[in-house]
């Protein structure tokens, strides 16, 4: 149980100014490219993926990337793992994160509703960025519903296991009592107060106010992990940040992969240890320049991977020269820029067309293929 406050006290700003800088200037940079690409649409979708794998990877858990996409296309060729699951619950709720306003995660219906406490759903009708209608959020709000549900019962499994594991080496196990919300004892931990931790990172977040807003990224980043804010989902928390940077005009354009930049610094650096009093603000320099570096990494990842899409939506159309008005190959490059890959189900059930026709479509556009499987084939761009 936390029993000290997070503060804001003895800042190394002299420090950090500079990494701040030199994170922003790579941030807006990608920002302003994404703005006027023609690969825009299909560069957030790939960086919706990339993230919530990198979510899970930074937990310990590996997600493969074709695994996410099938699932999330419903064409599983196995059943779905918790952490297949639990990655898909990260992609869901970008995707929720981007399809709002820009200030809509951190106001108090988004927050509230990402939390899991509002129970606040998009209306029915409402639009997304790409146009799907009231079918199509109905048909996310059911997704969403029977994930969650999935989440939970492993979530269920996880927490008997790790009770029972507890109490047969000897460790002393409390009691459990009753709760004041709905939360079931089995998933959450009696002495874990998420409202008064909530409150807590939202005193920060308003604490940091004025400050460089990719400095108070930073800040909130290294608050979400030191007060332990959310015991079943520790990703939010660069969700919500990322929301942060959208908000304030610094990515207003795409929603920045904070997890995918963190896989690239040391687990030494990100989670330094405070050891005693006189190293506390040492560590926590340390872990606020490592959580720049993971920005201005997650930025830096970007813009190569912009400048990809674009070269190989380029030599794509290349291909599309001199075709009949009624030809498929549009689309398909439409959806290979959309995906990190896709497979022949995939094709046919976007494009309309037989298994054959999907092969020879992937054969017209030259698309790489990924997975070398015999049984399970996929292709993406070269």
């Amino acid at each position: 149980m936390k029993t000290m406050a997070y503060t804001l006290d003895k800042l190394p700003l002299e420090t950090l100014i500079g990494p701040v800088a030199r994170a922003t200037e790579v941030l807006v940079r990608l920002d302003e490219r994404v703005a006027r690409s023609p690969v825009r649409d299909g560069f957030v979708e790939r960086q919706h993926f990339a993230d919530a794998a990198s979510a899970l990877w930074l937990e310990g858990e590996l997600v493969h990337l074709e695994d996410l996409v099938l699932h999330d296309a419903h064409m599983d060729i196995r059943t779905p793992t918790h952490e297949l699951t639990r990655a898909h619950a990260v992609l869901r709720t970008r995707r929720r994160i981007f399809a709002q306003k820009p200030d809509w995660a951190l106001s108090r219906d988004g927050f509230l509703a990402l939390t899991g406490r509002g129970g606040a759903m998009p209306a029915a009708g409402q639009k997304s960025r790409d146009g799907a209608g009231t079918a199509s959020v109905e048909a996310d709000d059911r997704d969403d519903a029977e994930a969650d549900l999935l989440a939970e019962e492993f979530a269920e499994i996880d927490a008997v296991l790790a009770r029972s594991s507890k109490i047969l080496s000897g460790a002393d196990v409390p009691a459990k009592a009753a709760r004041p919300d709905d939360r079931p004892d089995l998933i959450y931990d009696l002495d874990w107060n998420e409202e008064e931790r909530l409150a807590e990172w939202h005193a920060v977040l308003a604490e940091t106010r004025g400050q460089p807003v990719v400095l108070r990224a930073a800040v909130l980043l290294e608050a979400w992990s030191d007060i332990e804010v959310l015991q079943h989902a520790t990703w939010l928390g660069p969700l919500l940040v990322a929301a942060l940077l959208r908000q304030e005009g610094l990515a207003a354009h795409h929603l920045a992969c904070i997890h995918l930049g963190a896989k690239n610094i040391p687990r030494e650096r990100r989670r330094a240890r405070n050891r005693g009093e006189r190293r506390r603000a040492r560590n926590r320099g340390d872990r606020l320049l490592a959580l720049l570096d993971a920005i201005h990494d997650a930025a830096l990842a970007g813009l190569k991977e912009h400048d990809r899409l674009t070269m190989a939506k380029s030599q794509m159309e290349r291909r599309l020269r001199e075709r009949r008005a009624s030809s498929k190959l549009p689309d398909l490059v439409e959806l290979v820029l959309s995906r990190p890959l896709v497979s022949t189900g995939m094709i046919q059930e976007r494009l309309k067309v037989t298994k054959q026709g999907a092969l020879n479509l992937i054969g017209e556009l030259g698309l790489r293929e990924m997975t070398g499987r015999g049984r399970f084939r996929a292709w993406g761009v070269i």
